[in-house]
């Protein structure tokens, strides 16, 4: 596990901010590449000074619009219909993409509406996919930009709290990092839920 950490950390020190914004936005693409092998290396080199970790969190956000933005143009563009048919032939199977995650993610749209794009960014498997069905609905982009720059905020936090409050212990994060990582998952999804509750109290009609 070490060694993997130190191969991750040697690629976030060679390819800096831009390698953050690079791969954030491969990541919410609809390739399969986890987020926790980029920004928590990048908040451990900031914890230790060679990074700067509010320019790590940036980075990473922006990484992460604009690979959303990528799943929501294509699925705008070119439709429901197609996009299935792309996730079902097999040179998607290269990228472990189907129709069934997209349909996964799709169903998790039509549940929770709007603000599935920002919930979503915190659940494994509909967080890179979730951009889709966004597009398939031609939900409203202004929206979609808040509720996702919102949600990516959430969890590339997350991400580099791990990385950088473990940072000097790079043992004790090897040993507890899924602990870890779920504790901070279910602490956002906290926050989240709270938001949405609120809202919807909101805009309830007062009772005649």
């Amino acid at each position: 596990m070490l060694d993997f950490i130190n191969f991750f950390l040697s690629i976030s020190h060679d390819m800096g901010y831009g390698g953050i914004v690079l791969l954030m936005a491969i990541e919410s693409s609809f390739i399969p590449f986890p987020s926790e092998i980029v920004i928590p290396p990048a908040a451990y080199l900031a914890s230790q000074g060679e990074m700067n970790i509010y320019l790590v969190v940036l980075f990473g956000i922006i990484g992460s619009l604009i690979g959303a933005v990528i799943n929501y143009a294509l699925a705008f563009y070119l439709g429901r219909l197609i996009i299935y048919k792309i996730a079902d032939h097999r040179v998607s199977k290269l990228f472990f993409l189907n129709s069934a995650k997209i349909k996964k993610s799709e169903d998790f749209f039509l549940r929770y509406g709007n603000i599935s794009t920002l919930v979503g960014r915190l659940v494994p498997v509909v967080r890179q996919l979730i951009s889709l069905p966004a597009g398939f609905a031609r939900m409203n982009f202004k929206s979609f930009v808040f509720f996702t720059t919102l949600g990516s905020a959430i969890w590339i936090i997350i991400l580099a709290i791990l990385g950088y409050a473990f940072g000097a212990n790079q043992e004790l994060l090897a040993e507890y990092y899924k602990e870890i990582s779920w504790f901070f998952i279910a602490l956002g999804l906290l926050v989240v839920i709270i938001i949405f509750i609120k809202k919807r109290k909101n805009n309830e009609p007062p009772n005649s």
